[in-house]
């Protein structure tokens, strides 16, 4: 049952602008946030399952974050609170990341150490370059993703609910492209 909890409340929460989108107009503000706000408190519960302190304490944080902009959108009857979910989320992200600099281990190493435990010196270089590209990532998206809440609704959905996924994407798949040629050296 937790596993589909923990499913269910990711697929909901990634599926945020488009419930924003669809579900401010049809439902009203009210209910759709009363609906988000239970799933961003299985988020919190559900972070427990999380491999990583990082992402546990991650899942928390942005579970708040997003009861805390329900709680002020609904107090001021304004969905505009609602629009910078995806800011707040791009800059935990880079903090998690950018943070892990700073450590003997970046988060990107701990996670490659999980599949493989006696990483060379080289893939550890490898992972400190990828956290960096991630950051720079989520400092992109994070930035585009603010500028998109000043924008039409329809352009925040797109970019926050499509394009920044399709971004994710490619990120992850140049990376492991990356990654087989550093691996053949």
């Amino acid at each position: 049952m937790r596993h589909l909890l923990t499913g269910l409340s990711a697929i909901v929460l990634l599926a945020y602008p488009f419930a924003i989108y669809y579900g401010i107009d049809k439902f009203g503000l009210s209910i759709l946030g009363a609906t988000l706000a239970v799933f961003f408190v299985l988020r919190i519960f559900t972070a427990s399952r999380t491999k990583l302190k990082e992402f546990k304490q991650l899942a928390i944080i942005s579970g708040l974050i997003g009861i805390t902009l329900i709680v002020l959108g609904i107090l001021f009857r304004s969905k505009g609170w609602l629009l910078f979910y995806p800011v707040a989320v791009n800059a935990c992200m880079l903090m998690v990341f950018a943070s892990s600099l700073k450590q003997p281990q970046t988060i990107i190493e701990r996670l490659a150490r999980l599949q493989e435990p006696d990483l060379p010196q080289s893939g550890i270089d490898y992972t400190r370059k990828v956290t960096q590209v991630w950051c720079l990532f989520f400092l992109f998206n994070g930035i585009t993703a603010l500028y998109t809440c000043f924008l039409p609704i329809e352009i925040w959905t797109l970019y926050n609910g499509l394009i920044s996924y399709l971004l994710i994407g490619v990120l992850f798949a140049a990376e492991w492209l990356v990654r087989q040629f550093v691996r053949k050296d």
